[in-house]
C-alpha cells in the first residue's frame, strides 16, 4: 500500500496532456506519473559515472579491470549470434 505522498503544481495544459497519455495506456493520472517519475529517476541514478572509493577498494577495482576476462561460453555463443535488427547480408 502507498503510504508517502508527493504533491506538485502544474498548469491545466500540462494536466490535460498527463491525464490523456495516461489514458491511452489505461493508467490513472497517479501512476502514469509515479512510473514516468520513477523511469526519468532511474535513468538519472543510472546515468552517474563518479563514483568514490577508498585506496584498498579502488586497487581491488582497477585490478578487476585489469585482469584478462575470464571463460565464458554461455557469453561466446551468445555474442556469435546474429542480431534479429542486423539485417547486413555478409
Amino acid at each position: 500500500m502507498r503510504d508517502a505522498a508527493i504533491n506538485l503544481r502544474a498548469l491545466s495544459e500540462q494536466r490535460d496532456l498527463i491525464d490523456y497519455a495516461a489514458s491511452l495506456l489505461g493508467k490513472n493520472r497517479s501512476d502514469f506519473m509515479l512510473e514516468a517519475a520513477c523511469d526519468r529517476a532511474q535513468a538519472v541514478v543510472l546515468d552517474q559515472v563518479f563514483f568514490t572509493l577508498d585506496a584498498d577498494k579502488f586497487k581491488q577495482f582497477t585490478a578487476m579491470l585489469d585482469a584478462p576476462p575470464k571463460h565464458n561460453p554461455g557469453l561466446e555463443r551468445l555474442m556469435a549470434l546474429k542480431a534479429p535488427w542486423d539485417t547486413s547480408t555478409e
